[in-house]
């Protein structure tokens, strides 16, 4: 299945799970580490005031994946704010506990990652251990808007770019099966022209699919910075350009888990202060969790496309 077709399975909400306590979610996305090395000006990551110091902890992770399987989760994505290659040891551990070493192995394992600490060793044993694909995020035409947006030396566009090539010539050179993908923010006029041109030049030689995205307005922490940037960021998470879905209901309260580096079940792909925790996954079972009183009762407000005074009216005020 492409990266589009599955990004359009999750961001569509069937009739059966449009329920206050729907069935589990095919897919979840877990946080191994809060920690990135960016500074990315559009990011929710930017509303925390310190990075956390921990990443997760394994025996927590593999608990609540063993559980996540036995009622039918079907992919784990290994990021969900931080930036996984930032725990690389971690990473290479969870590939490996969730295609090799749980008791049902995990269908699907992907990961999306800012590129530049992406080596080629550490990519190696990724798709060794069965990682299924992997995904850059591109979304800076040149090194000056690099800089700019994402707030670190311009060295890291270029380095990020040669470890795609690089993870292409690892696959190529071993026979592995990991897809890899690139996913770009989409702008207007010049900066789109540039970025389109860098796409052909040093990106699209290298994956197998690419895809375009909008400016999210990241669970309402976009400001007047997106705004001086250009930017215009839109309501809620509403999948990828050429299938934007409706800001409410949100897909993400009923298609998709999301589970910080601490264990804290969240309503929101964008949750960076904690703000949309629902459950504590270091003291209930993530079933328990998705299907608990405060989580019904979100839900519900979205059920009926009202949720003022709600932790998601801020960011579905920009629709």
């Amino acid at each position: 299945m492409s990266i589009t077709k599955r990004i359009d399975a999750i961001t569509l909400i069937p009739e059966e799970r449009r329920l206050p306590a729907p069935p589990a979610p095919r897919s979840v996305k877990i946080e191994l580490t809060g920690r990135c090395n960016y500074r990315c000006s559009f990011c929710a990551l930017r509303s925390r005031a310190s990075q956390p110091a921990g990443d997760m902890d394994f025996k927590l992770f593999k608990r609540i994946t063993q559980e996540m399987r036995s009622v039918g989760v079907e992919e784990i994505g290994l990021f969900f704010l931080g930036e996984s290659f930032m725990a690389k040891h971690l990473l290479c551990n969870a590939v490996w506990w969730l295609k090799h070493q749980m008791d049902n192995p995990m269908p699907y394992v992907f990961l999306t990652t800012n590129g530049s600490l992406a080596d080629a060793n550490t990519v190696d044993d990724l798709m060794a251990a069965g990682l299924d694909s992997l995904k850059w995020s591109i979304n800076a035409a040149d090194p000056e808007q690099f800089a700019t947006v994402m707030q670190v030396k311009p060295s890291l566009w270029h380095l990020a770019l040669d470890n795609l090539r690089w993870a292409r010539e690892v696959r190529d050179a071993h026979g592995y099966k990991c897809r890899l993908y690139a996913s770009s923010i989409k702008y207007d006029g010049e900066q789109q022209e540039k970025m389109e041109q860098l796409l052909k030049e040093r990106v699209l030689p290298y994956v197998d699919e690419h895809y375009w995205l909008p400016l999210y307005s990241m669970g309402a922490v976009a400001t007047q910075r997106e705004e001086e940037l250009g930017y215009k960021p839109i309501a809620g998470n509403q999948g990828r350009i050429g299938a934007l879905r409706d800001p409410l209901p949100c897909w993400s309260v009923f298609t998709e888990g999301h589970v910080t580096a601490s264990g804290k079940l969240s309503a929101c792909c964008f949750d960076a202060d904690g703000r949309f925790a629902m459950a504590d996954l270091n003291e209930v079972t993530f079933m328990d969790g998705w299907h608990n009183a405060t989580f019904q009762a979100l839900r519900a407000r979205h059920l009926t496309k009202d949720v003022t005074g709600t932790v998601c009216a801020g960011c579905i005020a920009y629709a």
